[in-house]
Formats: structure tokens, C-alpha cells, sequence
């Protein structure tokens, strides 16, 4: 599936994982008790960005398909043709698993 939001400079647009449905032990956890999720997928990313010094493109270091950790409430939250996705800065983003 080809997204069609095409982010901007060194942003990235990221697919948040579902959040535990229960415990490790079984139990079940309610909606209001679900905690926001801090992983999820690049589904895409901008062109980099332009290096202050030199002028020169920096291409961004994740790519597409990349699942990444990111703070909780990290980026901005946006609904495209009714999925939920974040777009953030590759900055925002803490590590590639």
C-alpha cells in the first residue's frame, strides 16, 4: 500500500503499533488504562535535510518498513483516510529495532 503523504525536509511519517490489549500475566486492560504506544512503523520519510554549513542534501538514516522507538508523546498526531499516523523528526526518533 503506497501511502500518499509525502513529508517534508527530515520528517518522517510513522504508524504506531496497536497498544497492549493485556498483561504479560493474562489480564486484560481496560481503554482507559492503555498506555500510548512508543513503538511503531516508518511508512514514509522526507528527502533529508540541507546541511547548515555546506548546503548539502543529508539523506535521512531510516527508510521505510523501519519499526523505531520514539518518546510517548512524540510527534503530531493526524488521521489520513481513517488510519492514525504520527509525523515527527528523525530527531524525535530514539532507535531502530
Amino acid at each position: 500500500m503506497a501511502l500518499n503523504i509525502k513529508p517534508i525536509a527530515d520528517r518522517v511519517v510513522v504508524e504506531a503499533a496497536p497498544a497492549e490489549e493485556k498483561t504479560a500475566s493474562g489480564i486484560y486492560i481496560p481503554d482507559t488504562a492503555k498506555e500510548k504506544p512508543q513503538q511503531g512503523t516508518v511508512v514514509a520519510v522526507g528527502p533529508g535535510k540541507y546541511a547548515e554549513l555546506t548546503g548539502n542534501l543529508v539523506p535521512l538514516s531510516v527508510k521505510v518498513g523501519d519499526v523505531v522507538l520514539y518518546g510517548k508523546y512524540g510527534g503530531t498526531e493526524i488521521t489520513f483516510e481513517g488510519k492514525e499516523y504520527l509525523i515527527m523528526r528523525e530527531t524525535d526518533l530514539y532507535a531502530v529495532l
